[in-house]
Formats: C-alpha cells, sequence, structure tokens
C-alpha cells in the first residue's frame, strides 16, 4: 500500500526490453532500508525491486503493465515520482492508494497560477463515474483532491510544494498520466450500481 505523498524524483537509468519482460533501472531518491521484493511505487505503478545497487534500482515490468500505463512511454533519462510502500505506524499522509493503475487520462489544460497551477484531466469513460468533486485520486501516485467534474473532465489544483516534488510540473497539455482511484469510492459505486440492477430485475 502508498499514501499517494511522493518521496522524490527517480531518473530512468536504462530500459533492457526482453521477449516477455522489459527491466528498468531507476535512480531513485534513496534505498535505505530497501530489500529484493519490496514495493516501490513509479509513477503510481506497484512495481517489485529485483535488485539495487547504490541507488540504482532494477524493476521487471509485464507487457500488460506496459500497454495500460505511462511506463510504455519512458525513455533513458525521464523522470518518474517514486514512493516506498507504506510500513506499519507510518503517518498516511494523502489516502490509501495500492498502485494498480485503472486507466490513463489526458492532461488537456496546463495554467499557472501564481506559484501553483490549475490542470484538467481528461478521463477515459470507464473511470468517469468514479470522480466526484472533493474526493481523491491518484495522478502518477500522486495523492490529489479532485476540484469541479464535467461530463468528460475534471480540475486539479496543486500547491507549489506538489509541483516541486513531483514531475507533474513538468507534463504538458496532450501528456498521458496514470489515474488510480481510491478503493473505497469505488467499493460504494459498484455497490450502488448492483443494487440498481437487481432491483430493476
Amino acid at each position: 500500500m502508498f499514501t499517494g505523498i511522493v518521496q522524490g524524483k527517480g531518473t530512468v537509468v536504462s530500459i533492457e526490453i526482453g521477449n516477455e519482460i522489459t527491466t528498468f533501472r531507476i535512480q531513485v531518491p534513496s534505498t535505505e532500508g530497501l530489500q529484493i521484493g519490496a514495493s516501490v511505487s513509479i509513477d503510481g505503478v506497484c512495481l517489485t525491486a529485483t535488485e539495487f545497487s547504490g541507488e540504482i534500482v532494477s524493476f521487471d515490468v509485464i507487457p500488460e503493465t506496459l500497454e495500460k500505463t505511462t511506463l510504455g512511454q519512458l525513455e533513458q533519462g525521464h523522470c518518474v515520482n517514486v514512493e516506498r510502500s507504506l510500513r506499519y505506524g507510518d503517518e498516511v499522509g494523502g489516502h490509501l492508494l495500492s498502485g494498480h493503475i485503472i486507466g490513463r487520462g489526458i492532461i488537456s489544460k496546463a495554467d499557472n497560477l501564481g506559484d501553483g497551477a490549475q490542470y484538467s484531466i481528461l478521463t477515459p469513460p470507464d473511470v468517469r463515474k468514479y470522480l466526484v468533486s472533493k474526493g481523491y485520486v491518484g495522478i502518477d501516485g500522486i495523492s490529489l483532491t479532485i476540484g469541479d467534474v464535467t461530463e468528460d473532465q475534471f480540475d486539479l489544483h496543486l500547491i507549489p510544494e506538489t509541483l516541486r516534488l513531483t514531475t507533474i510540473g513538468d507534463k504538458q497539455v496532450g501528456d498521458a498520466v496514470n489515474l488510480e482511484i481510491d478503493s473505497t469510492t469505488m467499493m460504494i459505486v459498484e455497490t450502488v450500481e448492483r443494487m440498481m440492477k437487481e432491483s430493476e430485475i
């Protein structure tokens, strides 16, 4: 589990493409206490550390993950958001995330507002039902509060600290982002849908 409080930016050192597995080597902010097999959120995607040397960690990624997330668009030198998994007793400053991406959004607007920014994110139809103003969303692993919601997109208001610590400030209109909805919201929406269908029978 993760909190969506990104601990820093990492840099893609190399990408090795195999037949069934693609291996990313990423320089992360810190490997203190890291163990082989530990879960690490990379741009919101839960990956397993397979080996590390110094601050460079290797992650094996299957084709489905590359296809369904933005990891398939990464290139050497790209920066990514990094968060280590939640440990018992840690403060949950954001909201609980699993690192299981449910879709990709597209940035349709990116405006600077003083030292902060306002973004609009176009969302896939199957994700829109989970979006509620003042609810939570994971954007590339960042825990954020949803602003206004329209038929096909939602707004985000970003503070300077979020822009400083994460990669979202480097995103431009047309760029894709990974989306994760908190499990409580998904459970409520899907339960209501199921009950409504059952009442129609």
